[in-house]
């Protein structure tokens, strides 16, 4: 059914979500399972070189214990996860990389922004769901 699923982590609720769901699938249908985080553009505005290199290492530390953690969560099920890290738009990195990748199958968190909208599902998970070029599965 599935030969190569690609899990969008962020380390959100819905992301932790999708992992597990994929981790799950992966074991149960020996198929190979990666992860992509997307890192955020550095701030606009900075007052000094060290401000925008303190934020980018914060930002780099973040993704590698984020990245380690999805690993050692796989590993305890049994499961390979090969984990990638790029930076630049979330919704272009994780599409382009499923289309490289040739992934069968790409999980993503589903999370609301605010109560209002909460039940309204977010436009980066709108737009990976209309430019993906595999079946797209949202976890809650």
């Amino acid at each position: 059914m599935f030969r190569k699923i690609l899990v969008a982590y962020d380390g959100s609720e819905g992301a932790k979500a999708a992992l597990r769901i994929g981790i799950g699938l992966a074991k149960s249908l020996g198929t190979e399972l990666r992860s992509i985080s997307v890192e955020e553009h550095l701030p606009h505005y900075a007052a000094t070189i060290g401000e925008v290199q303190d934020a980018k290492e914060r930002v780099d530390e973040y993704f590698r214990v984020l990245t380690k953690d999805a690993r050692d969560q796989a590993a305890l099920a049994g499961v390979e996860l090969q984990t990638a890290i790029r930076q630049g738009h979330e919704v272009e990195i994780i599409v382009n990389y499923a289309k490289e990748g040739g992934f069968d199958l790409l999980l993503a968190g589903y999370h609301g922004h605010s109560r209002i909208f909460e039940r309204v599902m977010g436009s980066t998970a709108q737009s990976i769901i209309r430019l993906s070029p595999c079946s797209v599965l949202l976890a809650k």
